[in-house]
């Protein structure tokens, strides 16, 4: 003799119910934890790669200064040839560097604020969804 864990009528019980409803809960918090960790992964990353980049632009600016102090001894010592073609260096490390710079705040920016701001709306749309479900009846009735 099998028995049927449903109604009469075919409906799920309430013990039912609130299991199904237990699990579905689990799976959906489980789920919005899942992608707040990948979202903060890739924040974190995009933020790696910005301070990267912020490394390179300090290895560069010290070598400009190197070439800076190199310029104005040549300048000094040889004349204007050797001066002119070190300030041209010096000029173009600078220019790399400001490259670095305006690329490592691109990156940087990317990884801010880091919230997991994709996970937080879907939270709030799900919370949302819950207190709509929640305000509707839509039990049908019976008639008799």
């Amino acid at each position: 003799m099998t028995t049927s864990s449903h109604r009469p009528d075919g409906r799920p019980t309430i013990g039912e119910l609130v299991s199904a409803l237990s699990e579905k809960l689990s799976a959906l918090i489980r789920d919005e934890i899942n992608l707040a960790k990948a979202e903060m992964a890739e924040k974190a990353k995009n933020a790696g790669v910005g301070i990267g980049l912020f490394a390179g632009v300090g290895v560069l600016a010290f070598w400009a200064t190197g070439v800076l102090i190199a310029t104005i001894i040549l300048g000094i010592a040889e004349g204007l040839p050797a001066w002119l073609a070190s300030l041209i260096v010096f000029v173009l490390i600078l220019a790399v560097a400001a490259l670095l710079v305006a690329l490592g705040i691109k990156s940087v920016k990317k990884g801010t604020p880091p919230v997991p701001e994709r996970a937080a709306a879907s939270i709030k749309a799900d919370v949302e969804a819950v207190r709509e479900g929640l305000a509707k009846d839509d039990t049908p009735k019976e008639t008799l």
